[in-house]
């Protein structure tokens, strides 16, 4: 799946030479500022400095963490994702949490 089609669901873009324009959807704006280049994959808006891969677009976006944002996308491609055991899951939880505590301190 290419970022302009992923990007394109939730933005109105238009081709300009190479980029696609559109307007920031994380800003309110009157005239595009918002470019997606499909060649190296990224989107970047010069009004507000967003910028990133779908990924993050999908994150930023739908206000996802990483993970849920990849299996957003991979369900949307079709692309099956395995499930973490109960005892993963416990783990990746306690790991997050004490990351979170970490940025906090």
């Amino acid at each position: 799946m290419d970022i302009v089609s992923v990007i394109g669901r939730h933005v109105n873009l238009r081709q300009a030479g190479r980029n696609y324009v559109g307007l920031c959807p994380f800003h309110s704006e009157k005239t595009p500022s918002f470019t997606v280049n499909p060649e190296k994959r990224f989107f970047y808006c010069f009004g507000c400095g967003a910028g990133g891969s779908a990924i993050n677009f999908i994150m930023r976006f739908n206000n996802l963490s990483f993970t849920e944002a990849v299996v957003q996308l991979a369900e949307e491609s079709g692309i099956p994702v395995p499930q973490l055991s109960q005892g993963e899951s416990r783990e990746r939880e306690l790991r997050e949490r004490l990351m979170a505590i970490n940025q906090l301190a």
